[in-house]
């Protein structure tokens, strides 16, 4: 027996809860497909822009988003050998609307299925994994298969499926869209810190020497440290023993090495594999793919989860009218490409460029901190230019706001 939907959408993170919870709310029938059991997973992207706070208040959320667990962030800074450059000061940007709220991403998703499950025409299936597309004749996609929790084989009809199952999207891949993707420097190691007292609050610390780079980002009890290595060389750094990068990591942010002993084996490292791309087209006959599965971001001033709810507003103002109707036209899936290309190309073409103006010979250990790019050295003598950088990665190019169907006034 075959289900049905009038969208169904694959992937239960950010932008597919987001587009699920629009859709409802303009009295949509959409069922979200997610393969996990539920949202926890760690080092997710954590970063909730102000663009997305005030996405969220449109759509009465903001009191609800405010309850939950979040560290502020006001400020993100570098520092170069012994010189310090603020990259992007978010107190200069209008209020209320001022910083980075760091919230764990499953209590953000929490939130969105617990707002979206208000809504009759919402349906949320964990432990769904699809598989594949269904097709007909014409080769028009016509729904999903997919592997309920129980092990069983199951079908999804539906007019519109919509990828948003990240940056190895099985809907992007049997759609037959393939992606560009762009030469990065670099993969991520990932570990958590203890926070102690006296440590500063509200700031996220880039620390670039002796051919390392690290970040920090303020979580409350903990700080989120990333440490960059040399594209694909994370098999051959692994040999070595774990007092080393323990050694590394006190020695860029001054810490005791007492305080890293939480690290304590490399099961405790987790690797991220950068990739950055983007879809010629985003979109086939009964099928489009946006967040991660259309454009995958660089992790550089975590952007990608605000983009990929920025792709979902952009797509419900689009898709609601014609999904009511039970189909939805090429020439609507193209409409929202067209909307969103320019903020993830500008999006993409800034990380880029700072790969390649500050990670790449950071890593290279050509970085001298007495010939900083002329970027860097602009930031620090105008401090206008931190709310600008502050702005452009914060609220993005064309910002989308709440259409009408979807707000509601605050609980």
């Amino acid at each position: 027996m075959t289900d049905r939907t009038q969208c169904c959408i694959v992937g239960g993170g950010p932008a597919g809860m987001m587009l699920g919870l629009l859709l409802a709310r303009a009295g949509v029938a959409v069922t979200v497909l997610e393969k996990h059991q539920d949202f926890l997973r760690d080092f997710r992207g954590d970063t909730v822009h102000p663009s997305t706070l005030r996405l969220l208040d449109e759509l009465g959320l903001g009191e609800r988003f405010a309850e939950l667990p979040a560290g502020k962030l006001a400020k993100m800074r570098i520092q170069i050998g012994s010189k310090t450059v603020v990259m992007a000061d978010f107190g200069r940007l209008r209020e209320p609307y001022r910083h980075i709220a760091m919230v764990p991403q499953w209590d953000f998703l929490d939130l969105l299925a617990t707002a979206a499950a208000e809504e009759s025409s919402f349906t949320l299936r964990m432990c769904s994994a699809v598989t594949g597309l269904r097709k007909d004749g014409a080769g028009r996609t016509t729904g999903v298969h997919y592997r309920d929790a129980d092990g069983a084989e199951r079908e999804l009809a539906a007019p519109l499926t919509v990828g948003c199952d990240g940056r190895w999207s099985v809907v992007r891949r049997e759609a037959g869209l393939r992606p560009i993707s762009y030469d990065v420097p670099m993969d991520v190691w990932q570990v958590r810190v203890p926070k102690v007292g006296g440590d500063a609050d509200g700031e996220v610390f880039g620390h670039f020497g002796g051919g390392q780079v690290s970040v920090t980002m303020d979580r409350g009890d903990y700080f989120q440290t990333s440490y960059l290595i040399g594209k694909g060389r994370n098999e051959a750094l692994r040999a070595q023993d774990i007092a080393v990068f323990r050694a590394r990591l006190a020695e860029l942010f001054g810490w005791p090495e007492a305080r890293l002993e939480s690290v304590r084996s490399w099961d405790d490292v987790k690797l991220l594999r950068v990739e950055m791309n983007r879809l010629r087209r985003w979109y086939g006959d009964g099928v489009l793919c946006i967040g991660d599965a259309a454009h995958t971001m660089s992790p550089v001033g975590g952007v990608g989860v605000n983009l990929a709810v920025q792709d979902a507003v952009a797509a419900a103002r689009v898709l609601a009218e014609p999904l009511r109707h039970g189909r939805v036209p090429a020439a609507a899936l193209a409409k929202i490409q067209r909307r969103r290309w320019l903020p993830m190309a500008v999006a993409q073409q800034s990380q880029h460029g700072e790969h390649e103006m500050l990670l790449r010979p950071a890593l290279d250990g050509t970085l001298d901190e007495n010939k900083l790019p002329l970027m860097l050295r602009a930031l620090q003598r105008a401090p206008f230019l931190r709310g600008l950088t502050a702005y452009i990665g914060g609220m993005g190019v064309l910002p989308e706001h709440a259409p009408a169907f979807a707000r509601r006034a605050a609980a």
